[in-house]
């Protein structure tokens, strides 16, 4: 039998262990990290550029607003420790984790039974109220929410119809390197065509606001929400997002060749 290799990202559940991380590569990184709420216990931060620099494009990077996608915070952490980009190329800001008590107790929703992502329509709940208070006057040259899904059959990406040339084809090619794309060609309800389902937004497609449509109406061109399958091994899922960043960073907003 070969070797088998161990898991990477072991403590994913573990909040506390992500900051300490996080504190560490925000040095690094030229990057200032900025309490800015507290939920069920937890402090909430966001990790932004110490210096930007006017004319660089910005970033906007997002995860864990489900808690049982632990995935996608471990993705955003090795994305900004490994990348070349930073801390010269552009600026970013970064939401590591949005629901730290659903992160620590594997729970999609809040410790008040909320799913997070569908409450960005109004003032009710005092952190995702905060996260919009933070992004007051921000513009972002490019948009990503990282997620993962347990019914997905692999990769695949909500894309909001705005600015072209459109991304998540090219994304899902850098994703495939690691995991399958979902074929299906219904998603969530949805139509969608080799891992792509994109959606035209309008303020009343759902009454409930998720996190991306705060962003695209107010914040950005180019909105989109990756899902990898949950039920795939974690450091697949973690690769297969880094990878998307990484792809959509140099492509979008440095025009940069593969």
């Amino acid at each position: 039998m070969g070797r088998v290799q161990p898991i990477r990202h072991q403590r994913a559940h573990d909040y506390g262990h992500l900051i300490r991380r996080w504190r560490s590569v925000a040095r690094q990184r030229a990057l200032q990290l900025v309490p800015y709420a507290s939920a069920s216990g937890y402090e909430l931060f966001y990790a932004i550029t110490r210096r930007p620099v006017e004319g660089r494009p910005w970033l906007y990077l997002s995860a864990g607003i489900h808690g049982d996608e632990p995935a996608a915070t471990e993705a955003c952490l090795e994305w900004a420790a490994s990348t070349s980009l930073l801390p010269n190329d552009i600026n970013v800001m970064l939401f590591p984790c949005l629901n730290p008590w659903g992160l620590v107790n594997n729970r999609r929703t809040d410790a008040d039974g909320r799913d997070l992502n569908r409450t960005y329509h109004n003032d009710s709940v005092p952190q995702t109220a905060a996260h919009r208070a933070t992004l007051q006057g921000r513009r972002f040259g490019l948009a990503l929410a990282l997620h993962e899904d347990y019914d997905a059959n692999g990769v695949y990406i909500y894309e909001a119809r705005g600015a072209r040339p459109y991304l998540a084809e090219d994304l899902l090619d850098a994703a495939s390197r690691h995991l399958p794309i979902d074929l299906r060609r219904t998603i969530e309800g949805r139509s969608a065509r080799a891992g792509v389902v994109r959606r035209t937004m309008r303020p009343d497609s759902m009454p409930e606001h998720p996190e991306a449509f705060v962003l695209f109406f107010n914040h950005t061109d180019r909105a989109l929400t990756i899902e990898t399958p949950s039920e795939a091994h974690i450091d697949a899922r973690v690769a297969a997002h880094v990878a998307i960043v990484e792809r959509a960073t140099r492509r979008c907003l440095l025009a940069l060749p593969e």
